[in-house]
């Protein structure tokens, strides 16, 4: 049982949305507030009814309603048009499972006759007249009156439901809320009590209990609490001793800390918390359909990343995974394929890769594929020589930087160049590929020739074979006295001087970046930063 769609409107910074998933792996990527974890959340709300860990009902404030959608309808009012406050919907379109007959029908916003569940939460029509109280002074009205509200929980079938009587159920592991001691606490005592039998829970509870009598049986608190007695009459009537809270607010649950190694889970480092957050989650989440996972990466090194991300790959098995990241390396290593682009609260997907260029990425996880996915245009270069002349021709085309205009440089190995290629080709990213022509341009030609005449990706290199790479090139567009006078050499031939910026890539495209003298740009590179 998995998640086909979910449809959201006026949720948070989610105005309009329907977002396609994939049924097993979605590795959901976007820019900052972009909407990824409003996603997340809704998905979890919907199957749980909870937001935060408590009933929406408890949880309902102005700000889960989208900004633009209550400033429309503030508008509205204050031009004389009484409207009811606008509702947020979200839902869940389920895969058409026997086990979900039930929930089948079309009582839903699409229209389609699958199983599935809405939750809306809208204007309580039995609050007709104090809403019109409400609205006689537009002037004054600044949000929404989330007290009129009421919250309808239904399944497609039209059937009221309950996070019980839904069969698919979630787990969200919040990796990014590690924000305090107390929360991490909080969070991992919660999966521990999960993984508990009822009467596990009730021993431990008893043993509990059992623990504070002993408190009070011990004999040095006894004639703690006989001098304390007698006090009694001083500060008052009644007496005063020490104890253990015996309350119900005080039970099990908020007296034990759970440690590794001996160590309180309050004291050990984030990473590690985040980590066995996760893992603990995974491996008592049996009964779960669909994982949610906020950014795995939080707080860990590049090699407890890897073998975070290898346990959640095993342990997820072939349940329908959703998981958040700012990774490259988690992004490549779960499956470039999955990916799915969150932008303007739509989800691209790259399931239409090449399987080759899958593996691809799957094998060398190490490549910053997330830099692409998420630039609007970029420059692809073949190393850090490249890398640093295409940055110095941009700057004096344009007066500024590439990132400052919103262009990322990317240096990639030029074996990974049609990889990135077909990326880009499918989220319509413009790019750039600045390459050598090794002495080889019908060979050249024949290894782009799906890119030469494309609408947003173009292939830049000079067609003379004497001039294979970027050190000829250079000395090709500049004569001697100009690269000497940059570089401080004064070799008295070509040859001589090409020898030196050969064994010395790095160096000379770094003076070249840094001098204020004139020098010419090569025309392929110039092309490529136009």
């Amino acid at each position: 049982m998995h998640i086909t769609k979910v449809v959201i409107k006026n949720y948070r910074c989610l105005h309009n949305s329907t977002i396609d998933l994939n049924p097993n792996l979605n590795v959901i990527v976007g820019d900052n507030e972009c909407g990824k974890s409003t996603l997340m959340e809704a998905i979890h709300l919907a199957l749980s009814g909870q937001i935060n860990g408590r009933a929406i009902q408890g949880e309902l404030h102005p700000y889960l309603f989208n900004s633009q959608i209550v400033r429309m309808y503030i508008e509205r009012l204050n031009k004389g048009h009484v409207s009811p406050p606008p509702p947020i919907l979200i839902e869940l379109y389920f895969a058409d499972d026997t086990a979900l007959s039930k929930m089948k029908g079309r009582n839903n916003f699409l229209k389609l006759d699958v199983p599935g569940i809405r939750m809306l939460i809208e204007f309580n029509e039995g609050y007709k007249a104090e809403y019109a109280d409400y609205i006689k002074d537009p002037s004054l009205i600044r949000t929404v009156p989330v007290e009129h509200y009421i919250v309808r929980w239904r399944d497609f079938a039209d059937n009221d439901v309950t996070a019980r009587s839904i069969p698919i159920k979630p787990s969200f592991i919040d990796a990014s809320t590690l924000r305090s001691n107390g929360v991490a606490n909080r969070y991992v005592l919660d999966v521990v009590k999960d993984s508990l039998t009822r009467e596990e829970q009730v021993s431990l509870a008893l043993s509990y209990r059992q623990m504070k009598d002993r408190f009070l049986a011990d004999p040095k608190v006894a004639a703690i609490n006989s001098g304390l007695e007698a006090k009694k009459g001083n500060v008052s009537d009644k007496a005063i001793t020490v104890s253990l809270d015996s309350s119900a607010r005080a039970n099990w649950e908020s007296g034990v800390m759970p440690h590794l190694d001996d160590i309180p889970m309050t004291l050990i480092g984030k990473g590690e918390q985040s980590a066995v957050k996760i893992k603990l989650a995974l491996d008592i989440a049996d009964n779960s359909h669909v994982f949610l996972i906020e950014e795995a990466e939080n707080h860990l090194s590049f090699s407890n990343l890897a073998g975070l991300i290898n346990h959640i790959a095993t342990k997820r098995g072939d349940r329908q995974l959703l998981i958040t990241t700012h990774s490259s390396y988690v992004m490549n290593k779960l499956g470039v394929d999955s990916v799915l682009m969150f932008m303007n609260g739509a989800a691209i997907k790259l399931t239409a890769l090449d399987p080759k260029t899958r593996d691809y990425f799957l094998k060398l996880p190490g490549y910053d594929t997330l830099r692409l996915v998420l630039s609007k245009r970029a420059i692809l270069v073949e190393g850090p020589s490249d890398e640093l002349i295409v940055q110095k021709a941009f700057h004096r085309k344009h007066g500024k930087m590439p990132i400052e205009a919103g262009v990322d440089v990317i240096s990639v190995s030029s074996l990974a160049f049609k990889r990135f290629l077909e990326i880009a080709e499918i989220l319509n990213i413009r790019v750039d590929v600045v390459t050598d022509n090794d002495g080889d341009v019908a060979r050249l030609q024949q290894k782009y020739v799906d890119y030469l005449n494309h609408a947003h990706i173009s292939i830049q290199y000079d067609p003379d074979e004497t001039a294979k790479t970027l050190e000829p090139q250079l000395l090709k567009a500049n004569d001697r006295s100009v690269l000497n006078d940059i570089l401080g050499t004064t070799y008295a031939t070509n040859d001589d001087l090409l020898k030196f910026m050969k064994n010395n890539k790095t160096e000379v495209a770094l003076r070249l970046l840094e001098t204020d003298k004139a020098w010419n740009v090569p025309g392929y590179i110039d092309r490529a930063v136009a």
